[in-house]
């Protein structure tokens, strides 16, 4: 398990170095996304959540993580592989005919680490209820996390899904959403404005907290606060500000990178700007 948050940095390089070579050898993917929620994945495997590569698929005695968002499948595919759960050359199969590594993740394949289906937007948080639920049911001490997109908020599976966590007291939960202002269509404040989420979720009884998701200290720190917070009563939300793009500077702050991929000039540009720290595949 990786302690220190400088090892941690250079961890997150070289899964944006993947997530880049990954979505530039099959030309299809979502780059954008990934590249900002590659540090929030970094620090969730490699410091805070204890979980074991040894996959097991009830997750008994371990921590969860459920991605709901499920097109940012390139980071959430390098984490596991550098993290241990299946070898990093898999890599390379990323949307390739027959692969393990579907654009959005699937179970079908068994690719360990993986324990839903995800991509159809909304789904996630009432999963990751029900598999917190099971565990207070079990009398298992694991934490579950979850991720979720701003844009996908605009769902309303999840808003009944938030109402319903609060209402049972599942304090065992920890959800974030990547609040990087994107979707698809543009700006998620054009395309169906969320206003304030903070309000939205205290309002519905959760505990919530803010973050820089791009700033490995403070996510550190914010996740380890969330951990500490948990059995008292409340589900904890963390709202997660990235920067769609984050580390590659011509793909930063702009929903044109939601789900193309670069040629193979920007795939090099892109490189020079990302350290090569634990070896490409």
């Amino acid at each position: 398990m990786t302690k220190e948050i400088s090892d941690l940095e250079k961890m997150a390089s070289q899964v944006r170095r993947d997530i880049i070579k990954m979505v530039y050898e099959c030309q299809s993917g979502h780059p954008g996304g990934s590249l900002g929620c590659a540090d929030y994945l970094v620090a969730l495997y490699f410091k805070v959540m204890k979980h074991n590569p040894e996959f097991n698929m009830d997750g008994t005695g371990e921590d969860l993580f459920f991605l709901s968002n499920g097109h940012i499948s390139p980071v959430f595919y390098s984490v596991l592989a550098r993290a241990g759960y299946f070898d990093v050359a898999e890599l390379k199969t990323f949307r390739k005919l027959n692969s393990r590594l579907q654009g959005h993740p699937t179970t079908h394949e068994h690719l360990p680490g993986i324990r839903i289906a995800s991509g159809s937007l909304g789904q996630g948080m009432s999963v990751a209820i029900g598999a917190a639920l099971t565990k207070k049911i079990n009398k298992d001490k694991g934490i579950v996390f979850s991720l979720h997109g701003d844009g996908e908020l605009q769902e309303g599976q999840n808003w009944e899904a938030a109402m319903f966590a609060p209402f049972n007291k599942v304090d065992n939960l920890i959800c974030t959403v990547d609040v990087n202002g994107q979707q698809i269509d543009g700006p998620t404040s054009k395309v169906l404005d969320l206003t304030s989420l903070e309000a939205k979720f205290l309002a519905f009884g959760w505990d919530v907290m803010h973050t820089d998701g791009n700033k490995m200290t403070e996510l550190v720190a914010t996740l380890e606060e969330a951990k500490s917070k948990t059995g008292n009563g409340k589900p904890i939300m963390i709202l997660m500000k990235t920067e769609m793009g984050k580390g590659v500077d011509f793909m930063e702050g702009s929903h044109k990178w939601h789900g193309i991929a670069p040629n193979a000039e920007q795939l090099a540009e892109a490189f020079t700007q990302l350290e090569e720290t634990f070896g490409d595949y």
